[in-house]
């Protein structure tokens, strides 16, 4: 039961912070994006600058691509590496930027309401 226990109290994980920034190309951008243009990502939270929009079209381009950015990946996988997503307008010369800007840490606990499956006694 003491194992079980210890287990309960470790329930962290952490997950990467993440930014996205419009970066302009030699192609001109033919969208509503801005070079410069950026928004945030803490946990599950998308944070935008006060007065400024996104396209929902980048957006839902983007949108697949980010919790897996926000995840600790092998030095290796390409989603460790590989920054710079196209936009999906294939006339637009835009592209987006993910950099990884921090680490935050969550409790199992505090994002879910699904408990954690007791431990098992296999090795």
């Amino acid at each position: 039961m003491g194992g079980y226990r210890l287990l309960l109290m470790d329930d962290e994980f952490q997950l990467y912070d993440l930014r996205v920034e419009v970066v302009a190309t030699d192609r001109p951008m033919v969208c509503s994006h801005r070079a410069g243009d950026w928004f945030e990502i803490q946990g599950e939270n998308l944070r935008f600058p006060d007065g400024q929009g996104f396209s929902m079209y980048a957006l839902a381009a983007l949108l697949p691509l980010l919790p897996a950015k926000q995840r600790m990946t092998d030095a290796n996988d390409w989603m460790t590496t590989d920054t710079d997503i196209a936009c999906p307008d294939p006339n637009c010369g835009a592209r987006f930027r993910i950099t990884r800007t921090g680490v935050r840490t969550f409790r199992h606990g505090e994002v879910t309401a699904v408990p954690l499956p007791p431990p098992s006694n296999a090795r």
